[in-house]
């Protein structure tokens, strides 16, 4: 099953011409999650892979940068004449803020719940599970693991027939966990293997709660707001240099670690290179640009820059 991000905000708390407020969309297999909802996102997502019917919506947090663009998006929704139920989760406050904002996006005609999250509260989707985990941040805030179900082990087809089990029917019984003509299942299926997990921190200092969530990670995302030369102004506003996180990353020995939430004091190159220096598979994906998260024994997570596919370079 296809498992992607695609970010449509990478900047910190003001948006600038080259990446706008927070937002980031996951897409597995046809689910669409929205993680942080930024001014301007909805525009974000227009101007690239279309602003899809979202199941739900997760904030971080409610500091302005990273939830302002919902009001609108709701409203968008509505107009369009969406069918299906959105949840929106988060912390506390949050059905107050949404409420007070009712006056903003008015009533909606579809089924609009708001679920208020702690620390350690799970969401169970089809496959997969959204976990919650407490942020170090200014007032309540949420980082987010997706974790897939783990997965039967591998089946050996060549295996099973040299047993004399028959290509067909049978091999599927096998899979189901029958017995086939005195074979047993646990003799051509491997170990059960475990699910994908992402990992995406919001804003928050980096904890050692979150790099036991982020153990053997396929992607952490993390924010890197500052680099080390602020690293004083990190512990004060609640933020994570791009050492820090980098630190993060390879002691939670994650598979890739992607940087977003930049200041608007850096390009991107500049924290990129200071978190190699720690982690060497350290990226810091721009606007648009998507990671591709393959089961581990296909592949590596791969960053692929929007400039570089073919929807970038399609008219508009």
């Amino acid at each position: 099953m296809d498992l992607s991000l695609f970010f449509a905000g990478t900047g910190g708390s003001v948006p600038t011409a080259r990446r706008g407020l927070p937002a980031l969309l996951l897409r597995r297999g046809g689910d669409r999650l929205l993680f942080d909802c930024g001014e301007g996102t909805q525009r974000q997502l227009l101007r690239t892979v279309g602003l899809p019917d979202v199941e739900a919506v997760y904030l971080t947090h409610l500091h302005a940068d990273h939830w302002l663009g919902l009001p609108g998006m709701l409203k968008t929704f509505d107009l369009r004449d969406r069918e299906l139920p959105l949840t929106v989760h988060g912390p506390a406050p949050l059905k107050q803020v949404l409420e007070l904002m009712r006056v903003v996006y008015g009533r909606v005609r579809y089924r609009l719940d708001v679920v208020e999250l702690g620390p350690g509260d799970a969401v169970a989707r089809d496959g997969y599970t959204v976990h919650a985990i407490g942020a170090e941040h200014r007032g309540p805030a949420l980082s987010y693991a997706l974790v897939e179900d783990a997965r039967p082990g591998r089946f050996d087809a060549e295996l099973a027939t040299r047993l004399g089990v028959t290509p067909g029917p049978d091999f599927g019984r096998l899979q189901a966990g029958e017995t086939v003509g005195g074979v047993s299942p646990d003799r051509v299926i491997g170990p059960g293997r475990p699910g994908r997990k992402l990992v995406i921190s919001g804003d928050t200092r980096p904890t050692e709660l979150l790099a036991v969530a982020a153990h053997e990670a396929d992607v952490l995302v993390h924010e890197a707001t500052f680099a080390d030369e602020e690293a004083q102004r990190a512990r004060e506003t609640g933020h994570t240099t791009a050492r820090e996180a980098a630190t993060l990353a390879r002691d939670a020995q994650v598979r890739m670690l992607a940087l977003t939430h930049l200041s608007t004091r850096y390009g991107g190159r500049e924290v990129r290179d200071e978190a190699r220096e720690v982690f060497p598979g350290a990226v810091v994906p721009r606007d648009f640009d998507t990671i591709e998260v393959p089961f581990p024994e296909k592949g590596d997570p791969e960053l692929i820059r929007w400039d570089a596919t073919p929807a970038a370079r399609a008219p508009r």
